[in-house]
């Protein structure tokens, strides 16, 4: 299903075509290979020549997710699945180190563990606040059915949990047999991923249509932040050249215009869909120049960089609210590559309101 049109209420108006917000998540044989794992197999996993290879355990792999999301290069969401984002977060940062290495040799491993000694799993005790809702048992798969919604919120507060530490809801329920997480006062297992800004403020963001990637660079060039990210199609790619920042909005509504006629949303009559981190666009909203192009969250963390979008750049939302929190009107966002001619999935396109 397609969904068009965003409107944001601070005086932004945008058109898009959004993914819809239904949830899916991995299988039961997904769920089965994550039984082994445990917060002490992460914890105490060390480099082995199988992660260099594509074959490491999967706690090691875990590990490795957590260490490159605390030194600012992302893979997307943690998970017991670890795939293509994970190898591009390594190579981004061995390029940020100076090495050409594509792999994570043990050079590269000693010192992403040098960036911080804390333990990558730790206890959390979960608060009232986690369990603030309200929560929406089911995220409707029709736009119609959306529009009602006061609010797009999280599914659960299992949901809200994972997307808090950036894990997959497989993940959480691996190193938390049992547990149902809607209990305070229960301690659960979470990846150590401290909130923090990036070191510097953005001066300049790439996007990379080819790699399905986003970098965020310093005044002087540096390397500051790494994001996996799904950009374009080959029927509606993402732009070229240079576009600017124009905003920023968190929580922005989604507006559905009935002009684009889309397959399977019967309406005459245009509708707004509340804010929410399950809204078609997620948490937050960078606007850019040009037709409306946008950089975005997303209600589906785990399909970041392995399905399309309609010429806008979508991230989990926890990178994109980074993100956003250091980039400020006018920087530049260059798009660079060819566009990608991945499968077709779940697409995004967005073009500026009239």
């Amino acid at each position: 299903m397609h969904m068009r049109a965003l409107f944001i209420s601070a005086g932004l108006s945008l058109f898009l075509l959004c993914p819809a917000a239904a949830k899916h998540h991995a299988g039961a044989k997904h769920l089965a290979n994550a039984k082994s794992v445990d917060s002490q197999s992460i914890n105490n996993a060390e480099w082995d020549p199988s992660l260099a290879s594509k074959k490491a355990t999967i706690p090691l792999a875990v590990k490795a997710e957590i260490l490159l999301a605390r030194a600012n290069f992302s893979p997307g969401e943690i998970s017991t699945r670890p795939g293509e984002n994970l190898a591009k977060a390594v190579a981004a940062f061995a390029e940020a180190q100076g090495k050409p290495a594509a792999t994570l040799d043990r050079e590269l491993w000693d010192r992403l563990v040098s960036v911080s000694n804390d333990p990558v799993i730790v206890d959390y005790t979960i608060s009232e606040e986690d369990l603030r809702g309200p929560f929406l048992n089911k995220i409707p798969g029709k736009l119609e059915k959306m529009k009602d919604l006061p609010r797009l919120s999280y599914a659960s507060p299992k949901e809200k949990l994972a997307e808090k530490f950036h894990m997959s809801p497989e993940l959480m329920s691996a190193l938390n047999p049992g547990e149902k997480f809607d209990v305070a006062g229960h301690t659960v297992a979470v990846a150590n991923i401290p909130a923090k800004p990036l070191p510097e403020k953005v001066a300049r963001i790439e996007v990379d249509k080819t790699r399905q990637e986003l970098r965020a660079f310093d005044r002087d060039g540096k390397l500051l932040a790494f994001y996996p990210a799904t950009v374009g199609s080959e029927e509606k790619p993402a732009p070229s050249g240079t576009l600017k920042v124009t905003a920023v909005k968190n929580n922005p509504t989604y507006h559905y215009n009935p002009a684009y006629a889309f397959k399977g949303v019967r309406t005459t009559k245009p509708f707004t869909i509340k804010p929410g981190p399950n809204n078609p666009v997620g948490s937050v909203w960078i606007g850019l120049t040009g037709q409306g192009y946008g950089i975005h969250g997303t209600p589906e963390p785990g399909k970041i960089g392995k399905t399309q979008s309609h010429g806008c750049v979508r991230l989990t939302n926890w990178d994109a609210l980074e993100l956003a929190s250091d980039v400020r009107k006018g920087i530049p966002v260059d798009f660079v590559g060819e566009q990608s001619h991945a499968e077709s999935g779940r697409k995004h396109f967005s073009r500026a309101g009239r």
